[in-house]
């Protein structure tokens, strides 16, 4: 009885065995092979866009293409010598004629007027600009204001009084800046609107009144938004190519928001030796730093010559392949930046999927195969 059984899983092992070798054959032969376009990780070509090869000149494209969209928005913000403040409805100014006190004091009490920053308060005594850009003074009447810079006003209002008082000694100031804020959100300490005043709103400056950047902040992702527009900065980047963040000029009615670093997370799965969601540094994660922060691509299930890389863009979906076996793929991977919410696939070895698809169509037959055959 012991002798027949013997017999009979030793048939069954060597079918299984016939099978094993028929798999490997029939993998060997619908496996990708190492650099064809069209490979995807699920084995469906049609089902998403043919992969892209990672090579050095891809790498060096999308380097150019990174700082091209750099110094495009760069360009736009920077000022390197910002023009003096410039008068706005809503403002408060402090105006003085010397010698002639009778007009001093002329200015509304504004004391149901907001504070600079736009909230409801008492604000100091002046002449208020009105929503036309408009400041009545005496003897000058009504003068246009709006858009001029504080020498400018007082040149016109000495203008205006000299017709009345001889040599007219004026100082015009603006008391209450309340014409032009901009707003900051996300990770500062402060966050809220910031007035513009004669000190040039940058955007180091508007970050460091909102108290500076939290250590959750993410100094590669810095969003301002004007009007339409909306601009991507790098402060790591810039700092890099030698660009001063100082010179970055805000305008009036901007928002900025800076992100925070779980929102810059790269997702490596498939078969690696510990699957995660990795925390970007400040906007900087290479491909080869994703999988050594995972553990590395498994030594027993995983294919090292299907490396994908899944991109989401505005345009689609992006699909990155590469061949870790190739002969400068370590230096590749180091070369290839990821972005945030990349998801970084391995795929498995055509070994692990017979093993695997076996196991589903014969539960524990291999096993129990081998267990009974080496039986004593």
């Amino acid at each position: 009885m012991k002798l027949s059984t013997t017999i009979l899983w030793g048939r069954q092992l060597a079918a299984i065995v016939i099978f094993c070798l028929c798999g490997l054959a029939g993998c060997a032969s619908h496996a990708p092979a190492s650099g064809v376009h069209g490979a995807t990780a699920g084995g469906d070509s049609d089902a998403v866009p043919p992969t892209q090869l990672i090579t050095e000149k891809l790498i060096e494209a999308d380097r150019r293409e990174r700082d091209h969209v750099v110094n495009v928005a760069i360009t736009r913000l920077i000022v390197r010598n910002p023009p003096p403040y410039t008068i706005g409805y809503g403002d408060i100014l402090s105006i003085v004629v010397w010698d002639h006190p009778e007009l001093a004091g002329q200015g509304v009490a504004a004391s149901a007027a907001v504070n600079d920053i736009g909230v409801p308060g008492a604000a100091p005594a002046g002449f208020v600009v009105d929503h036309e850009g408009r400041v009545q003074f005496p003897f000058a009447g009504v003068l246009q204001l709006a858009g001029l810079t504080e020498e400018q006003a007082r040149n016109l209002l000495t203008r205006r009084l000299a017709r009345y008082i001889a040599s007219p000694n004026v100082t015009l100031r603006v008391q209450a800046y309340r014409s032009k804020r901009v707003y900051i959100d996300g990770e500062v300490k402060s966050p809220g609107l910031q007035a513009i005043n004669d000190i040039p709103m940058t955007l180091m400056e508007a970050l460091n009144r909102a108290g500076g950047l939290l250590p959750s902040a993410d100094q590669s992702r810095i969003a301002l938004e004007r009007g339409d527009a909306r601009y991507h900065i790098d402060l790591r980047s810039l700092v890099q190519k030698g660009i001063n963040p100082g010179n970055v000029m805000l305008a009036n009615g901007d928002v900025v928001r800076v992100y925070s670093r779980d929102e810059s997370k790269v997702f490596v799965s498939g078969e690696v030796v510990a699957p995660k969601a990795l925390t970007m540094h400040n906007g900087s994660l290479t491909l080869n730093e994703a999988l050594g922060e995972s553990g590395g691509i498994s030594p027993t299930t995983g294919d090292a010559r299907q490396v994908y890389v899944v991109r989401k863009t505005a345009e689609g979906v992006q699909v990155f392949q590469l061949d870790a076996r190739q002969t400068g793929a370590l230096a590749m991977a180091e070369a290839f930046e990821l972005r945030p919410k990349d998801l970084v696939y391995v795929a498995a070895s055509p070994l692990a999927k017979w093993h695997r698809n076996l196991s589903m169509l014969f539960p524990g037959a291999l096993s129990q195969a081998i267990g009974v055959t080496t039986r004593p």
